[in-house]
């Protein structure tokens, strides 16, 4: 894992380690006996990398169909765990690992467990980035394991690929000359240059239909009709962004006042402002222009590929 994390932007460091079990200090000559599995802890820069998409690329890497090991490894100290630190952490992973199960990708269930973590053990300093350290040695461990040759059985053409579910992987958000072309004088200047489309006079303001909203230049997920409720202002407010959806949040000083400006990650194109407003329990007021989203409707989604969104609107 450290080999394929490492390469990862945002990804600040990867550790093996041990975690789960019973001794405190386990070594690597008794780290099994004591219920312990081999682990990394990854600190990551979120405004680089989300926790959601950090979740995508450790899916891709395992075999999450298998519970008693990977590859040639068998035993419970060779199983896969996603182990979250907050409740936060811990709702992202089950949204992903049930993204997973739904989407088809794989033909047997996911037997990966969420688990609280307990403490983590630093494995012994000639564990640490063994792959430089004896490259040799584990390029052919890896290549006899048949890790490569399962995960390719796995995942087909996705083991290329940084992003499973989300299509806008390969994103490269076009030059400003491009997106003139592309979007409609409104929808330039809200997203290019932060300007703010009139209240009620907006296509989205008092849509009903179900269905997600993405980002217009990039397609990217950002909100769900699930989470949109009428505020009254004139505009689409949300009470939460759409599951795994990484919105950057900025100080905006403008209009002598302060407030949190919303952005999407993948095009920074600028969207809205958070306010605190909102309904219960969590208060929030995600209120967006309609300039910058465009809606695919629930019967859209999977021949536009965001099937993934279709567990949303099942009863």
């Amino acid at each position: 894992m450290e080999e394929e994390i490492e390469k990862i932007s945002g990804i600040k460091d990867v550790i093996s380690g041990y975690i789960g079990g019973t001794t405190k200090n386990p070594s690597y000559q008794n780290y099994g006996r004591a219920g312990h599995i081999e682990a990394v802890l990854i600190p990551f820069d979120p405004s680089v990398i989300s926790y959601a998409e950090l979740l995508e690329i450790f899916w891709i890497n395992i075999d999450p169909t298998d519970e008693n090991g990977q590859f040639c490894d068998r035993g419970h100290e060779y199983s896969t765990a996603v182990f979250y630190l907050s409740t936060e952490q811990e709702r992202l992973a089950e949204e992903s690992k049930s993204l997973l199960e739904k989407s088809g990708i794989l033909k047997e269930s996911v037997k990966t467990p969420i688990i609280m973590a307990g403490e983590f053990y630093h494995a012994e300093d000639y564990h640490q980035n063994y792959y430089i350290k004896s490259k040799l040695k584990y390029f052919y461990y890896r290549f006899r394991c048949g890790r490569d040759q399962r995960l390719k059985e796995l995942w087909g053409e996705k083991i290329n690929e940084v992003k499973v579910f989300n299509k806008t992987s390969n994103f490269q958000k076009p030059d400003l000359e491009e997106l003139k072309e592309i979007l409609t004088p409104l929808q330039f200047e809200v997203t290019q240059n932060d300007s703010t489309e009139p209240p009620f006079r907006n296509i989205y303001w008092n849509n009903k239909r179900e269905g997600i909203y993405v980002d217009v230049v990039s397609g990217e997920p950002l909100f769900s009709s699930i989470d949109k409720y009428k505020s009254g202002t004139g505009w689409p407010s949300f009470t939460r962004p759409i599951e795994g959806a990484s919105l950057i949040q900025k100080e905006d000083n403008s209009w002598f006042s302060v407030r949190t400006e919303l952005r999407s990650k993948k095009a920074d194109s600028h969207l809205g402002h958070l306010f605190n407003d909102g309904p219960k329990p969590d208060g929030l007021r995600y209120c967006i222009n309609s300039a910058a989203l465009r809606f695919v409707a629930k019967n859209d989604l999977e021949k536009e590929g965001y099937h993934t969104y279709l567990n949303l609107f099942q009863n």
